[in-house]
């Protein structure tokens, strides 16, 4: 059996991971790489094999890292079914079309831009189109948590909840080959336990190969309390005291429903006043009609408080904007508005308009609470960057920027090193992935301080040959 490391390999996005066995040849995830000017080259290069290929494709959860680049994969001539679970699925009826739209999107900007600049030519054909999405999507699959199914002969499969975001999962695979049986598993993005809204990630008790996320492998999250005191101060200087607006930049999948979460509930228990909150995002709208159509997947707390709001009473105003009309008309707001936009990253869409026109205001705020990878808007901001440039202008700023890490779907390394400390005995290989170079490699050497575990932080393009417990397993370069 061979793995190999297309993405998320010693950086955050683009999540790849290339299996093939005697029998099958499958990919764990066919994500976007996001951030950075080098992106989007990124993201046209060809695939690093044959998309016809590929007998099936498991995907960890509907965020555009992970799921993004799957539409290329069918127009690629992938025919092959994509496995996921049930809100996964609902969500990818959202997020592939929405990301297809901004593909054609910008396939037609180049376009106009091609007349005066020659040469740009490769840009004016979009990555996909929405009949690509549309294609993808009748190939999906959906399968409930903890039931065991068999997507190829020598294969079968679990998914397990992750807590990351709705419909989030690890994957467990057994693989029979020659004779034996190879249990792999695939952490997927692990949600921070004892946070409200989603389950707790599950417990894994073995495996014999370990593919394992640290996106904050070397650092620790403040405490919820923290975290909600934080949040409960910046709103209320911010709106109440200096008159201003508080931009949140979130992904209209996970993030913006969290955000929701908490302004609710700290209304209900009257820790918040007087909020004007704006979800300007058609994408989050939906996410968040699919997220309440998932409530079996709350944990106790977030269905009560589902049941609170359901009664519409002693609520903070909340608006969903529909239309880039009523999009425009939230810049002419100029005090005591949360406007919560997408992108998370501010690399794309509306928030990029509200940031443009509330940054250089020293009486407003801009609330990061989910990380932001390198080359981003959201990580110059959140480095410090004193100006910034959005749609070609020259932006001073001037708002306060905040950063609440302890709101992070993902989990820290305290909790990334507990759930780590659910296997019964050491995986024989581990595979530290999606995490920047030093978080990686930070977390793997925790792994074997403290488990003594046998751990690697693959290259992008690393390929390991594996060949049973027995003879041990062996690695080398694509």
């Amino acid at each position: 059996m061979n793995i190999t490391f297309l993405g998320a390999a010693r950086e955050v996005t683009g999540s790849c991971y290339l299996v093939e066995t005697a029998d099958a040849r499958f990919l764990v995830d066919c994500g976007m790489v996001q951030g950075g000017r080098e992106a989007p080259a990124r993201n046209r290069k060809p695939f690093a094999f044959d998309p016809e290929s590929i007998d099936f494709v498991l995907l960890t959860h509907a965020h555009i890292d992970h799921s993004g680049l799957l539409p290329k994969l069918t127009r690629a001539g992938f025919q092959g079914p994509i496995y996921t679970t049930a809100a996964t699925a609902d969500l990818l009826q959202v997020m592939l079309p929405d990301s297809a739209h901004i593909q054609e999107g910008d396939a037609e900007r180049a376009k106009r831009s091609a007349r005066s600049e020659p040469g740009r030519s490769a840009e004016l054909t979009p990555l996909y189109t929405l009949e690509d999405a549309r294609d993808c999507l009748r190939q999906v699959r959906s399968t409930a948590y903890d039931q065991e199914f068999t997507p190829h002969t020598g294969a079968r499969c679990r998914f397990r909840d992750a807590g990351h975001i709705l419909g989030s999962a690890i994957i467990e695979v057994w693989l029979s080959e020659d004779g034996k049986t190879t249990k792999l598993v695939f952490s997927g993005d692990l949600g921070q336990p004892g946070r409200p809204i989603l389950r707790d990630p599950t417990p894994i008790e073995d495996a014999d190969i370990l593919i394992m996320e640290s996106t904050y492998g070397d650092r620790a999250h403040k405490d919820m309390a923290s975290s909600e005191s934080e949040l409960i101060e910046i709103v209320d200087r911010t709106l109440h005291e200096r008159g201003g607006n508080v931009i949140v930049p979130a992904f209209a999948v996970g993030r913006t429903q969290e955000v929701l979460y908490h302004l609710h509930r700290l209304t209900r228990e009257g820790r918040l006043r007087n909020l004007k909150v704006f979800v300007d995002s058609p994408m989050a709208t939906e996410a968040t009609r699919i997220t309440r159509r998932h409530l079996e997947l709350f944990d106790d707390a977030a269905k009560h408080l589902a049941g609170w709001h359901a009664l519409g009473r002693d609520l903070p105003y909340l608006h969903f904007t529909a239309s880039a009309d009523e999009s425009r008309a939230l810049n002419q707001i100029r005090s005591g508005a949360i406007i919560i936009s997408a992108s998370g990253m501010c690399d794309a869409g509306r928030i990029k308009h509200h940031l443009r026109h509330n940054l250089p205001r020293r009486e407003c705020g801009v609330l990061i609470t989910g990380f932001q990878a390198q080359g981003t808007l959201g990580r110059r901001l959140v480095d410090g960057a004193t100006r910034v440039r959005i749609f070609g202008e020259d932006i001073p700023v001037r708002a306060a920027i905040h950063t609440v890490g302890g709101l992070s779907a993902h989990a820290d390394q305290p909790a990334l090193l507990g759930w780590s400390a659910n296997f019964r005995k050491p995986p024989a290989r581990t595979f530290v992935v999606h995490g920047e170079a030093s978080a990686a490699l930070a977390f793997a050497e925790r792994l074997r301080a403290e488990r003594g575990w046998d751990v690697a932080v693959p290259e992008p393009g690393t390929r390991v040959r594996w060949v049973g417990r027995a003879g041990g397993g062996g690695h080398d370069r694509c």
